[in-house]
């Protein structure tokens, strides 16, 4: 089983697979465009990336690394049935590619799918480029997690509940103030009646008394 075994077969062995990562990561460094299948494109962009992270950094001991790793071959283009050398591959790698992404902190390929087939066995080709010296560098947003989501969810509604708690109290205490006041009435209105109820029954005795 090949349980937590990073990486793909490309049904080659590890030496030709190897082979076959140099051999397209020159190409791409050479030409800044090539089209191949979607599996091997996948696993060429990070050994690219690597590479030029190096040639950022530009010194003679990150130079050695990029040639044990990617080889040195050489840039041939003909012109007119002439061949003629127009520098290596890791040259241009550290001459050109190093101080065009140096401001860039990543993600210097794209991936673009196209529609055709490859014939044989359909594979799906891409093609696999490197970026210009014009593209923008998009700003990564952070993405919130749900823990902290959830938590300041919880201390809104909270901070929502204090604020409403002393409203509704202030209503309670509007209410209860009319109430109040005619408990208040009442007790006097009973004691008026209770005067009246004894001056009348003083006046009904004093008729008494003089009969």
């Amino acid at each position: 089983m090949r349980h937590r075994v990073a990486g793909r077969r490309l049904g080659r062995t590890s030496e030709h697979r190897v082979a076959l990562r140099r051999n397209l990561a020159q190409s791409l460094i050479e030409h800044e465009t090539i089209s191949t299948t979607i599996e091997k494109a996948k696993e060429i962009k990070p050994f690219v990336e690597r590479l030029i992270t190096l040639a950022k950094k530009g010194k003679l001991e990150h130079r050695r690394r990029a040639i044990s790793l990617l080889g040195n071959r050489a840039i041939i283009d003909s012109e007119e049935g002439e061949t003629r050398k127009q520098g290596t591959v890791v040259g241009k790698l550290f001459s050109e590619l190093g101080p065009r992404y140096l401001d860039r902190p990543g993600g210097y390929t794209r991936i673009i799918r196209l529609s055709l087939r490859r014939l044989g066995d359909n594979g799906e080709l891409v093609l696999l480029q490197l970026l210009g010296a014009d593209e923008p560098v998009k700003k990564e947003k952070k993405a919130s997690t749900k823990r902290g989501s959830n938590k300041r969810r919880k201390a809104a509604n909270k901070a929502k509940g204090k604020s409403e708690v002393p409203a509704e109290s202030e209503e309670e205490a509007v209410t209860a103030e009319p109430a109040g006041e005619e408990t208040a009435e009442v007790p006097a209105a009973t004691s008026e009646d209770s005067q009246v109820d004894t001056a009348a029954s003083e006046s009904q005795d004093e008729g008494q008394s003089k009969e």
